[in-house]
């Protein structure tokens, strides 16, 4: 019986790096990691979602939203969220 990593299962189930679902795999995997990264600062800032909501014209749905699934968030409600809101730095890097 051999072992398998995550990797060989990803390749088997989603298919290779470049493939069409896997790379929608990994782009649903880097915007949830994103609303992660945003709930986790957001809450070490010690503010609600409706506190953050305010301070960038946005609903609390609309953070909450974000929060569980940072997909379709345009890159200026990133910016407004993170600076404006979180009083942070976006740092964005993009890898061919």
């Amino acid at each position: 019986m051999s072992t398998r990593d995550w990797k060989d299962i990803k390749d088997d189930v989603y298919g290779e790096k470049g493939t069409t679902r896997r790379d929608e795999l990994e782009r649903d995997f880097e915007s949830f990691k994103i609303g992660l990264l945003l709930k986790k600062a957001r809450e070490g800032k010690q503010l609600t979602q409706e506190q953050l909501g305010e301070l960038v014209d946005k609903k609390r749905t609309y953070i909450s939203r974000i929060e569980n699934d940072g997909s379709n968030m345009t890159l200026k409600t990133l910016f407004d969220i993170v600076e404006k809101g979180l009083g942070g730095k976006v740092n964005i890097s993009i890898d061919i």
